[in-house]
């Protein structure tokens, strides 16, 4: 897959601000500083479009990006950032499930890990969920440039376990700033749309 086109459709807190559901959207969650506005604007070989923070917990919306007319990168909000209000964090899973729950044309959540460190309790619950909604299989670990070869194999196997995940389940290194794992993702994305 190449990716030609991008734009904004829509930023949603509620159902009714959602874009019509006429296009099939695969969607990324993680915890916040996880790296998700840096994947996506690598996906998309442009710079600035997701915003990128260095404040945690910036993402406090649904974001919809329409590509190439055809389909739809989904943004979630972030999760597990300590120093956002405990009423504002509640209302974000309220808004992810209501999503998660409601959303016909959601082909599949793409959660990501920081592969420094072992899923966070955030982490797996947001998996549990996902494996209920039945949307996991795909996991990214971002950050994979942080980490030696060696402790690749050992830090996925780490996430893979934390996770419990499936043979079946992927597991996706990334690194934004190195540009490693864009090719896979696209395939995984080809196969995604492909159904």
């Amino acid at each position: 897959m190449i990716i030609k086109k991008a734009d904004l459709l829509a930023v949603a807190v509620k159902k009714a601000q959602y874009p019509q559901d006429d296009q099939k959207e695969i969607a990324f969650a993680g915890r916040s500083n996880v790296g998700k506005s840096s994947l996506i604007n690598m996906l998309l070989n442009r710079r600035n479009f997701a915003r990128v923070s260095g404040n945690p917990g910036k993402t406090r919306t649904i974001n919809f990006y329409e590509i190439n007319d055809d389909f739809r990168i989904v943004d979630l909000p972030g999760y597990g950032y300590a120093k956002v209000s405990k009423s504002i964090s509640e209302g974000w899973g309220d808004m992810m499930e209501n999503y998660l729950s409601s959303r016909q044309n959601l082909l599949k959540v793409i959660q990501l890990v920081d592969i420094r460190h072992a899923p966070s309790v955030q982490d797996v619950q947001m998996y549990d969920w996902l494996r209920y909604y039945d949307l996991d299989g795909i996991v990214v670990a971002t950050k994979a440039d942080k980490i030696s070869r060696n402790e690749l194999s050992k830090n996925l196997s780490i996430i893979r376990k934390t996770l419990k995940l499936s043979q079946e389940d992927l597991v996706v290194p990334v690194s934004s700033l190195k540009k490693t794992g864009n090719t896979e993702l696209l395939e995984i994305f080809d196969l995604l749309l492909e159904d």
